[in-house]
């Protein structure tokens, strides 16, 4: 006799494989690391300040 399976649970723990796996690859193609976003950041309030400084004041 062979081994009774259940096709119901069978097929989510095949779409939650395919998930874990599609996530892994856009962390990889779409992550960035904490350096990158701080870096960002910096350049931002660099580039708002830099506009501030420049403003007329009535």
């Amino acid at each position: 006799m062979g081994k009774i399976v259940s096709l119901k649970l069978h097929k989510k723990r095949k779409a939650r494989a395919e998930k874990d796996a599609r996530a892994a690859e856009n962390r990889v193609q779409f992550g960035r690391s904490k350096a990158e976003r701080e870096l960002t950041q910096a350049q931002n309030d660099k580039a708002t300040k830099d506009l501030d400084t420049h403003k007329r004041e009535d």
